[in-house]
């Protein structure tokens, strides 16, 4: 599995070599923006999952993104580590372009600290899950707190969470443990979910749609 997951990767990396080989030998690549990124992450065997994105965890919802942009000295050649949302780079997207993002947009644009190369974001984030399982997550700190309302069938408990400095992989359960640090994220997800819900689709949380028609059966 990991040599095929391996080969994909070297197959995808050999395109974009030749594509940016290309913009060279057009004489365009110092002036043409660029940006790699994906949908989601992947766990490779982290909560017994291999090669797929089924949790609300921090593999399935860390994406990559590489940004070269053209004359952005403090922003090319350096590695953040901030939390933004994938709807806050479309929104830095239109900044760098210089386009105002529409008020109705619930992405936050941070091209003024990769400008002036500050590497701040968000204080946390909220991830969801609800294809193969229905879980929520929050991203804090050190700390992934994941709550499954339907967990799949995979057995989970039914509140995770990992100290990801100390444990990477996500393979100590720390929600019993940790009661304190527990309560925190579950405050979020609760002040999130008070938040946003008002204004679901339908009137309702979508994950608990999924759950009435019987589960996260994807």
């Amino acid at each position: 599995m990991f040599d095929g997951y391996d080969t994909g990767v070297l197959y995808a990396d050999a395109y974009v070599g030749r594509l940016l080989n290309q913009l060279a030998d057009l004489q365009i690549l110092e002036d043409t923006a660029i940006m790699i990124s994906s949908d989601h992450g992947e766990t490779l065997g982290e909560l017994n999952v291999y090669g797929d994105h089924q949790t609300a965890d921090e593999h399935t919802s860390h994406i990559p993104m590489i940004l070269k942009w053209p004359g952005a000295t403090e922003l090319n050649g350096r590695q953040f580590n901030a939390f933004h949302y994938q709807i806050d780079v479309t929104a830095t997207l239109l900044e760098l372009l210089g386009v105002r993002v529409p008020e109705s947009w619930d992405g936050t644009g941070f091209a003024d600290q990769l400008n002036e190369g500050e590497d701040t974001g968000r204080d946390h984030l909220i991830v969801s899950q609800g294809a193969w399982t229905c879980q929520r997550g929050v991203r804090w700190g050190d700390y992934m707190l994941i709550d499954s309302l339907h967990d799949g069938y995979h057995l989970y408990d039914d509140v995770l969470l990992f100290n990801l400095k100390d444990d990477p992989h996500e393979t100590v359960n720390l929600a019993m443990s940790e009661p304190e640090i527990c309560r925190t994220g579950l405050a979020k997800l609760a002040d999130w979910h008070q938040e946003m819900m008002p204004e679901a689709a339908r009137g309702k949380d979508p994950l608990q749609n999924v759950i009435d028609e019987g589960g996260p059966y994807h």
